[in-house]
């Protein structure tokens, strides 16, 4: 049932956001040189690599000078980016993600694989299911950014607390979770988004 619904909720949000894409790919083409969609590779399910995809929201090699985002302007993040990342409109693409099967509306947040191979046995268990474009987790920590930005060493502090605490509430999703919540998460997701 959750395949089913994924198909078919990405399917028609691709089909009825494309007019948003258009104009979401013409204002990054118009701010900035550089590709409209940014790839990284991430683990997905079964510890298999995928491709994601984002609306590209840095300029053009930022990832090369770091994989964590630091506060509300980071000073790689373009002027159309700060906007599409504020409103969530980068993780758009990754509905294409879902229609192919990589991900799933709802399931915890792929990650790099530098970050996947410092899990435990334990915290494995997260690649059981299909990555997501939201979880509980992005939805606590939805100003991830800002706390960072407070550390003193934000990578130490991302790996050591924030990533920590988001796969404790990953494990808890995998090993029960249901369509009723999913659709819980979803619906969620959106009021953080429009409240933000």
């Amino acid at each position: 049932m959750k395949r089913i619904f994924d198909v078919t909720a990405s399917g028609l949000g691709l089909l009825l956001l494309s007019p948003l894409f258009l104009i979401v790919a013409i204002w990054i083409r118009l701010d900035s040189p550089g590709p409209v969609f940014y790839r990284q590779t991430r683990v997905g399910r079964y510890n298999k690599d995928f491709r994601l995809l984002k609306f590209r929201s840095m300029r053009v090699g930022s990832d090369k000078k770091g994989l964590i985002t630091v506060g509300g302007r980071d000073p790689r993040v373009t002027r159309s980016g700060y906007y599409i990342r504020k409103y969530k409109l980068d993780e758009l693409p990754q509905l294409i993600n879902v229609f192919k099967g990589d991900m799933s509306l709802v399931g915890p947040r792929p990650e790099v694989r530098k970050y996947v191979d410092l899990y435990t046995p334990e915290q494995l268990h997260v690649l059981d299911v299909r990555p997501g474009i939201t979880d509980m987790a992005s939805i606590r920590y939805r100003n991830e950014n800002e706390l960072l930005e407070q550390a003193a060493d934000p990578e130490q502090f991302y790996r050591d607390t924030v990533m920590q605490d988001k796969l404790r509430i990953n494990l808890e999703y995998v090993s029960d979770h249901s369509f009723f919540k999913d659709i819980k998460i979803i619906l969620m997701t959106f009021k953080a988004v429009v409240t933000e």
